[in-house]
């Protein structure tokens, strides 16, 4: 800034507006995005409470999770009234199949007035969290591209993208040729189906996201970023763990990422002081952003 506009700023008090947005844009290069599940204990005492602190601490895209026909309780109006008082907005949200609990909220039970409740919210992807123990079998897995090519048909008419999370147990062998992940890619549509890539169970696995990445492009819009212990490979805090996530988001074009969320499913410090933790880090490495 040259002296003469220096002097005219500070002479009509503008000064401290201009240093306050070069701030800003300085800060702001990232959004940060977190999923629910990991302040769950919270959310289950006070959601209001528990989202104002994510506010706080500079969360601004939210990936939520328990959707029953209600958001933890609220209506969708009044879920809705929540996120505007904290400025935070989902992103993307979590349901089970209803293969073994046919709630409100699965893919198999009342699955259009899910849709509508999420579209309502303004979500833009809404994804297959996980199969229960009892539900992986060969039979519902050889079952599972076809529902989840027929959700993904529903979710379309909304203008939201459907998606598919895993776990570890994906990448067991599902025949001779392939493991579960993969059969799931190649027997569902690219366009219908995208995944969310679990960064903590793919590596727990021993699998290197990047392979996937070359083999599958512009599939993972999604990534859940967490850390692993060495040596009892544990959840850990963003940087306090053994997984190159430089490697990996410099790969993120290839992967088609559009976002990603913070999740740390436990942990044996204070919950938020371990978000606190990963958040710093994140912050304070730009392949992050």
């Amino acid at each position: 800034m040259r002296r003469k506009e220096f002097l005219k700023l500070s002479s009509l008090g503008f000064l401290g507006l201009y240093s306050c947005g070069i701030s800003n844009l300085k800060n702001n290069k990232k959004t940060l995005g977190i999923q629910l599940y990991t302040v769950r204990d919270a959310i289950s005492e006070n959601i209001e409470k528990t989202l104002e602190k994510l506010s706080a601490l500079g969360f601004t895209e939210l990936e939520i999770y328990g959707y029953n026909g209600t958001f933890f309780g609220k209506s969708r109006n009044e879920f809705q009234a929540i996120l505007k008082n904290t400025g935070l907005k989902v992103i993307s949200s979590h349901h089970t199949t209803g293969i073994l609990h046919q709630d409100k909220g699965t893919l198999l039970n009342n699955w259009e007035k899910s849709v509508e409740d999420l579209h309502f919210i303004g979500t833009k992807y809404m994804v297959c969290s996980y199969l229960f123990p009892e539900e992986r079998t060969i039979e519902n897995y050889k079952k599972l591209p076809e529902l989840l090519g027929k959700s993904g048909e529903i979710t379309k008419k909304a203008a939201i993208q459907f998606a598919y999370h895993n776990h570890d147990f994906e990448f067991e062998k599902f025949d001779e040729t392939k493991n579960i992940y993969d059969f799931i890619l190649e027997n569902s549509s690219p366009d219908l189906v995208k995944m969310e890539l679990d960064l903590y169970w793919i590596s727990k696995a021993g699998i290197d996201p990047l392979i996937y990445f070359e083999k599958y492009p512009k599939r993972f819009p999604l990534w859940h970023v967490k850390d692993m212990k060495a040596e009892t490979k544990d959840f850990a805090e963003i940087g306090n763990g053994t997984i190159d996530f430089k490697r990996i988001f410099d790969a993120r074009e290839k992967a088609g990422l559009q976002y990603w969320f913070l999740e740390q499913d436990s942990s044996n410090k204070d919950m938020f002081e371990s978000i606190t933790i990963s958040k710093n880090y994140i912050l304070e490495h730009s392949y992050f952003r």
